[in-house]
């Protein structure tokens, strides 16, 4: 996950967002000891960098376990390269070491 160098809570504007109880605590399950404000910054974080194209990849091959031919149903994004992967384009579907399923290119698992 994009994670941004680390600015004190001062230096942040403080905003207010409604979220389904549910959700919420989802969220701070996930979030262990870091806290579910800083998960959500993060998640919020990582959809900028993919959404404007200054995808930054946060993984290497060795986060990969197996990978699965597929074919892109909408515009993706490989997490080793950046590189845009069209839609109805092969890619591979890789599942990390954490057990999430990710968008990868073609060839983005060659040395």
């Amino acid at each position: 996950m994009y994670t941004i160098p680390k600015t004190s809570t001062t230096d942040m504007e403080v905003t207010s967002i409604r979220l389904e109880k549910e959700l919420k605590d989802r969220l701070k399950k996930l979030a262990n000891n870091k806290g579910y404000q800083a998960l959500i910054r993060d998640i919020l974080w990582t959809y900028v960098q993919q959404k404007s194209g200054d995808y930054q990849p946060q993984l290497s091959n060795s986060d990969i376990r197996a990978s699965l031919p597929a074919t892109a149903q909408q515009e993706e994004r490989c997490v080793l390269t950046g590189k845009v992967i069209r839609p109805s384009e092969g890619m591979l579907l890789g599942l990390t070491n954490n057990g999430d399923m990710v968008p990868l290119s073609i060839d983005s698992l060659e040395d």
